[in-house]
């Protein structure tokens, strides 16, 4: 193995119930619910025979929730970020799809086709501006922690930029690959050159 390759574990946060009701959630700060919580301990077994040099998260609860089952087992400290949180959906997070479609024809459209440059009014990101804003933390992860192993906990909207970013996928293709809750997906990063060691891993889950 190159002694410079970078390997990042990536997990999603737990379910909320938000996940259920397919509503956005964005940077809405939400909990997980008691399935989730099963969930990240669950996550947090997986992690105990490993070991990382580094732990960071997203700040975003429901992250640092499931950060805090993974931290119990690596025996590190959770290293917060908030460059790690979900794309934000301005006016629509809080709503499900048919919600945004009745009142805000115009978002609905976007997310349908996934108009990779359309920012969501108030405050909203748009597809590329999220991309930008992870890659580049990702980068100084990668930067920071050359032929070492670290664990992200983040969202699911991240890991599809990631996902997309190994395969070369442009933002407007439809997404066609899952990301469960509490997924495990493990990256290699030597350079420019990213490879996917194993997607959405949930056997710790059965």
């Amino acid at each position: 193995m190159n002694k410079e390759l970078t390997r990042i574990c990536f997990v999603r946060h737990g379910e909320t119930d938000w996940n259920i009701e397919q509503r956005m959630q964005g940077h809405i700060d939400l909990a997980l619910n008691a399935n989730g919580a099963a969930q990240a301990v669950a996550a947090g077994r997986y992690f105990a025979s490993l070991q990382a040099s580094a732990l960071y998260s997203s700040d975003l609860l429901r992250a640092r929730q499931t950060a805090q089952a993974v931290s119990d087992a690596l025996h590190l400290p959770i290293i917060l970020l908030p460059a790690l949180r979900e794309r934000h959906f301005g006016r629509c997070e809080g709503m499900t799809f048919d919600e945004i479609a009745a009142k805000y024809g115009e978002d609905a459209r976007a997310i349908e086709h996934r108009d990779p440059d359309y920012v969501t009014p108030k405050g909203g990101e748009s597809i590329r501006q999220h991309q930008t804003r992870i890659l580049d933390c990702v980068g100084g992860l990668v930067s920071a922690h050359p032929g070492q192993t670290i664990v992200v906990v983040t969202h699911g909207g991240v890991l599809d930029v990631i996902y997309r970013r190994v395969h070369g996928l442009p933002p407007e293709t439809p997404r066609t690959y899952p990301i469960p809750n509490t997924g495990i997906n493990w990256v290699s990063i030597d350079g420019e050159q990213w490879s996917i060691e194993h997607w959405g891993d949930t056997e710790h889950l059965e």
